[in-house]
């Protein structure tokens, strides 16, 4: 089946892949107004596996890779949810997004997606999205947020998450309107293949790719169907202290950061850049409050200040040195609880090099 192109980005293009979805049930005859399926209350999101080079072939699809907060959009008779990838309902906080569910003409659904805030130049930016959120912690509503849907997980009664990926994007690219200016968007399919789609990708300044199975379901958990190809690497890391300045913003000089190992925490080094008076000083306050005397990491120093494992930070890195720790770091901000970010795992050592 082909589709007709909507007009989109450069790198973007529509799928004209054949559409094959398993048979549905036919309805009990002695309960003719029942759904074929129940709504579920939540689905485990499905999470991409990190990877270092962008997989082959027709079997996968290839989108832009969104810097954000992971979202479930919940669309029902009663009203609208939109739930963190922690589960925590947040529809007082993207009201837009809200606002834009209702228009979608639909009676029940669930979208996957991210929220984020776009650049001029279309491309979404985190630091954006948590000032418009009010920092970790804040109260505020963005209004500047916008809902990119990459997934559609339920619709009018059917579970779709059994059903390969390719169905799935067609029935969200017909749910979703086509303008550019709607608060809630579809995330459409790169152009261009492997390494080179990855080259492009950089070069246009995102933040990477997904790569995703075509003919997969949708399974909970980073199980492979979902991978994630970076351009400059960025993770989540817990802030276990900081070190202090008489000179620098807000008396903060830099924050130390650990990955996990196991059920161990294992020192990564520190970041010194990212943020600015405002945000060091928040950062110095809070972790005042989260001090301890005993460290989580071995390390020692009169201006050190260490604090409990509380404060997951994203930090944007190109690499790491042969001990172990981030190349050239930047703070891009502060993950809240309520988003459910990993810490980064250190137990696959070959990306410590």
């Amino acid at each position: 089946m082909t589709r007709p192109r909507r007009p989109s980005a450069p790198l973007l293009r529509d799928s004209s892949s054949a559409i094959h979805s398993r048979p549905v049930r036919r309805r009990d005859p002695d309960q003719p107004n029942l759904p074929f399926d129940p709504m579920p209350s939540r689905v485990e999101p499905c999470l991409a596996l990190l990877k270092q080079t962008v997989p082959q072939g027709p079997d996968w699809l290839y989108e832009v890779k969104w810097d954000g907060y992971r979202l479930a959009l919940h669309i029902e008779p009663k009203g609208i949810r939109i739930l963190t990838r922690g589960g925590h309902d947040w529809t007082h906080r993207f009201p837009t997004i809200a606002a834009g569910a209702k228009e979608l003409g639909v009676s029940s659904c669930i979208l996957d997606g991210e929220a984020v805030v776009l650049d001029e130049e279309g491309r979404s930016d985190f630091g954006a999205l948590q000032r418009s959120l009010g920092g970790r912690g804040g109260k505020r509503i963005s209004t500047e947020s916008i809902f990119c849907a990459f997934d559609l997980l339920y619709l009018d009664g059917h579970n779709l998450t059994r059903t390969e990926l390719s169905v799935r994007r067609h029935l969200l690219e017909d749910l979703v309107p086509e303008t550019s200016d709607r608060s809630i968007r579809f995330s459409e399919e790169l152009d261009l293949g492997g390494e080179e789609l990855l080259e492009h990708a950089c070069h246009l300044g995102l933040e990477g790719v997904i790569a995703k199975r075509r003919d997969s379901p949708y399974r909970s958990g980073r199980l492979g169907d979902w991978q994630k190809i970076k351009c400059v690497q960025s993770d989540s890391f817990m802030i276990v202290g900081y070190e202090e300045s008489a000179s620098n913003r807000g008396g903060l000089g830099s924050l130390l950061l650990a990955g996990r190992k196991g059920h161990d925490w294992v020192y990564v080094g520190s970041v010194g850049t990212g943020f600015n008076r405002t945000e060091a000083e928040y950062l110095r306050k809070t972790l005042n409050r989260l001090r301890t005397k005993k460290p989580v990491v071995p390390l020692r120093g009169k201006r050190l200040v260490f604090s409990e494992p509380t404060l997951i930070a994203e930090i944007e890195f190109r690499g790491w040195t042969r001990e172990g720790s981030l190349r050239h770091p930047s703070y891009k901000g502060l993950r809240e609880i309520q988003d459910n970010a990993a810490v980064f795992d250190l137990t696959d050592a070959t990306v410590i090099r």
